[in-house]
């Protein structure tokens, strides 16, 4: 587990208390039964509370604390299943401070902080996730292309876009058309056509650039299952201490006893993968195969851990009363995600020549 600091210490606090008091699974089951894409009072207590802006500078309204600080919160949010853009708009403020122009990072970085703007990565053209292979293009200041998955798309007002020769900025508005996508998870996705939009590209963009955003949109998506992973084990050991079976207790059995063993374990080294994605985020040490590790990690035991809790409940986890199916459904979406664990794991063998 990742030493923190005192104000890191804070920030998870804060942020577990306020998801578990204010924000819990019901909270998302209330957004999900409205049809909204998330809870937008959610969202501006997030923004007064500084979350938006963790990882933007202090000259352009953020707090500066950190990858390691986001991951702390978007971690707490994993575990309530909170609907939010967080993630999403962060990945979007951190490609224009890697970069972007002083004029670009004035322009957006302090709207984002607020929360006022809402960002979003659109860089996926197929059924699945591809690296970073883009068939968007631009001519004239104008972007054309179609980007089949794009989280948090509805009220996203700033898309950072993956085009054949960069990453650019385009703004909500002319040229852009959204069509909803209703996946397994009822969170906010779409499928965004770039027709003639204005674009404008990130001084700094290029391949490089494009990896570095990548690698922390896996890192912090591996921060969120990490979340749902403790929150399944948590729910399934609460559930296996009370539910008696032959009058006895169903975690006095041995071979459930196991299993749950396991499933800890699981989540232990996923833990170490995820604060150890984070931490190379912050050190800039060996980002890419740390985000590799982090996300196909993550994959798997999530992938486990929500299969394990749906059955370890009994035929009662796949109904729609219980919390424990919708991490499952859930996770599967995250799952591929920014490179399922069979892609990451051949980049990962490439990067080393294997």
């Amino acid at each position: 587990m990742a030493v923190l600091n005192d104000e890191q210490e804070m920030l998870r606090d804060m942020a577990r208390e306020w998801t578990k008091n204010e924000h819990p699974v019901g909270a998302w089951r209330k957004v999900r039964d409205a049809g909204e894409p998330f809870d937008a009072d959610a969202w501006g207590a997030m923004a007064e509370m500084g979350w938006a802006g963790i990882i933007i500078p202090e000259e352009h309204g953020g707090s500066d604390f950190g990858w390691m600080s986001l991951g702390l919160v978007v971690e707490e949010l994993g575990k309530s299943l909170a609907a939010s853009p967080l993630i999403a708009s962060a990945l979007a403020a951190s490609a224009i401070v890697l970069g972007g122009s002083d004029e670009q990072k004035a322009q957006y970085l302090p709207r984002l902080a607020s929360g006022e703007l809402i960002g979003t990565l659109a860089f996926d053209e197929g059924p699945r996730h591809a690296g970073l292979k883009a068939s968007a293009s631009v001519h004239d200041g104008r972007l054309t292309g179609t980007k089949a998955f794009v989280h948090e798309a509805s009220r996203a007002g700033l898309f950072v876009v993956l085009a054949s020769d960069g990453v650019y900025l385009v703004e909500q508005g002319q040229g852009v058309t959204l069509s909803s996508r209703a996946l397994a998870d009822m969170r906010d996705h779409a499928e965004v056509d770039f027709n003639n939009a204005p674009a404008q590209k990130l001084a700094a963009g290029g391949d490089a650039l494009a990896q570095k955003i990548l690698d922390r949109a896996r890192v912090l998506t591996a921060a969120e299952m990490l979340g749902m992973c403790q929150a399944v084990f948590d729910t399934t050991l609460d559930y296996l201490k009370q539910r008696v079976q032959f009058n006895q207790v169903l975690s006095s059995f041995q071979a459930l006893q196991h299993r749950m063993a396991d499933l800890y374990s699981e989540l232990e080294m996923t833990r170490s993968a995820v604060e150890g994605g984070l931490q190379a985020l912050d050190s800039g040490f060996a980002v890419t195969e740390a985000a590799m590790l982090a996300k196909a990690r993550a994959n798997d035991a999530l992938h486990l851990i929500s299969k394990e809790g749906v059955q370890l409940h009994g035929g009662i986890g796949m109904t729609d009363e219980y919390d424990v199916g919708f991490y499952l459904k859930r996770a599967r979406v995250l799952e591929a995600a920014w490179g399922a664990s069979s892609h990451l794991r051949d980049l990962f063998a490439t990067a080393k020549g294997y």
